[in-house]
């Protein structure tokens, strides 16, 4: 475990102005489409003496899906993908933290997308803590990568290809770069 860093320690929200949760699937086999969430809520705790102690929330509005293609956003915005109509929001709640090196964590949660609940584990690095020179207080900057199967959460929808494979992978990569705003101390934090 790394030196106790207590700059980190506290109760956080995602300033969704400065913050992105992103995702990239290969589209005909040869091209990669991106898109993100416009409307995110993030809530950190975090306790950097005891990692362990440490809470992360996250909800996700489905129908801000933004992949600058209206017509796209509109399919996966349709039962065909989310159904957002059905169910709003992708939500993330986790169960437990573990800290792998200096400032870097194995975050275990459930994971839940058109009501399908699954535990994933989400490496989550703490990129710093800084004043905000606009006066928002401390920022802090958390950064992520993680590979899915979309099929695990039932967003099954594809067409297969004339040549071979799939309109849209299987597989998707998950990113996401928070900077969040301290709303609070840590319990027991000096301040």
């Amino acid at each position: 475990m790394s030196d106790y860093d207590p700059s980190w320690s506290g109760d956080w929200e995602a300033d969704p102005a400065h913050s992105t949760i992103r995702f990239t699937a290969r589209h005909a086999m040869v091209a990669k489409v991106s898109g993100a969430f416009d409307d995110i809520d993030v809530k950190i705790h975090a306790d950097a003496e005891n990692p362990e102690q440490s809470s992360v929330a996250v909800r996700i509005g489905v129908a801000s899906v933004n992949t600058r293609n209206a017509q796209r956003d509109e399919h996966l915005r349709s039962a065909d993908f989310f159904d957002a109509e059905k169910y709003p929001y992708i939500t993330f709640v986790s169960t437990s933290m573990e800290e792998v090196d200096d400032m870097a964590f194995m975050v275990t949660g459930e994971l839940t997308i058109r009501d399908i609940t699954k535990t994933v584990v989400i490496p989550v690095d703490v990129i710093g803590v800084a004043k905000d020179p606009f006066g928002a207080g401390t920022r802090a900057g958390f950064a992520g990568k993680r590979r899915m199967n979309r099929r695990d959460f039932g967003l099954e929808w594809n067409v297969p290809l004339d040549t071979g494979g799939v309109l849209v992978s299987e597989k998707v990569e998950l990113d996401f770069e928070i900077s969040a705003i301290k709303t609070g101390p840590a319990a027991g934090a000096d301040q």
